[in-house]
């Protein structure tokens, strides 16, 4: 692998395609108007980023999976994140983005509402497809932002810029939304293996041994980041990953209660709790008895 290029600001990233800076932090970038072309990068972003692919022109890398992109996909980078890029030789480049620096938003409504835009955490193989109406709205948000970096900078700007960005960024969690209704049948196909998945871990020793399952074990065994597995569990199901956890669970604890004589020390550990104490607490609050209570209930 190269050397890692530390993004820390715009320029950076311009400079490395050739491209002319306006604004310290944020940039609407048009790589097909840039003067470098370099063919392999790997960047470590300090910055946010997303860019419109209008035509394949390389790989996209993010960890050990290539990034699902194709003509009309939007990809999303966020700060801490290292991508690494191999670009065709001889393929014009023809992209579009908006990169701009965690500082931009400080003190903005953005600035406390980013967090929210879980699509930045997404990686390998989540890219945003758009159809051809969505890209148009994602140009013209682009168009926005450009038009203000243009303008002569005034007490308006960075509030204009900030929220011309929060307005992608919203758009962009509708098209993902769309895209979790119009993937149905995969994501029901990503539900059936979650719902595999938990079982086999309490008939296994899995709980003993690697204790309560995380959200992040599950979404690693159907190939998708914590972030977007989470997002699409909750548009499935009216759950978040951990309360579905969390009720197959109390299912579990209450077929042990139920059918065994096990104390519930026993059954807290076989069911990967390291405090019978814990156990207990998440019982009472899920049931409304304790686990010696429902016992005694189905007596």
């Amino acid at each position: 692998m190269k050397d890692v290029i530390k993004l820390e600001n715009v320029e950076q990233y311009n400079d490395l395609f050739g491209l002319e800076t306006l604004h310290p932090l944020v940039s609407v970038v048009d790589l097909s108007q840039a003067t470098r072309h370099p063919e392999h990068f790997v960047l470590n972003y300090g910055l946010y980023a997303l860019f419109l692919k209008q035509t394949r022109c390389g790989d996209i890398r993010y960890g050990r999976q290539t990034y699902d992109y194709q003509e009309g996909t939007v990809t999303s980078f966020a700060p801490g994140q290292i991508v690494e890029t191999t670009l065709e030789q001889g393929t014009p480049l023809n992209a579009c983005g908006l990169l701009f620096h965690p500082d931009l938003i400080k003190g903005t409504s953005l600035g406390q509402e980013i967090k929210h835009y879980s699509f930045f955490a997404y990686s390998s193989n989540e890219a945003l497809h758009l159809s051809e109406e969505e890209r148009s709205v994602f140009l013209d948000c682009l168009k926005k932002i450009q038009m203000e970096l243009n303008h002569p900078i005034d007490r308006h700007s960075k509030r204009l810029i900030s929220k011309n960005i929060e307005l992608l960024l919203d758009y962009c969690m509708r098209f993902y939304e769309r895209q979790f209704t119009t993937r149905a049948v995969v994501n029901k196909d990503v539900l059936m293996r979650f719902e595999d998945l938990l079982d086999e871990y309490f008939a296994s020793d899995k709980p003993q041994t690697e204790g309560l399952p995380s959200v992040r074990y599950f979404a690693e065994k159907v190939f998708l980041s914590p972030n977007y597995f989470g997002d699409l569990v909750k548009k499935e199901t009216g759950k978040t990953p951990q309360e579905y956890i969390q009720t197959k669970l109390i299912d579990q604890a209450k077929e042990m209660i139920a059918s065994t004589e096990k104390t519930v020390s026993q059954i807290a550990y076989e069911l990967g709790f390291q405090y019978s104490q814990h156990f207990n607490r998440i019982f009472k609050k899920n049931v409304g008895y304790t686990p010696g209570e429902y016992r005694k209930l189905l007596a």
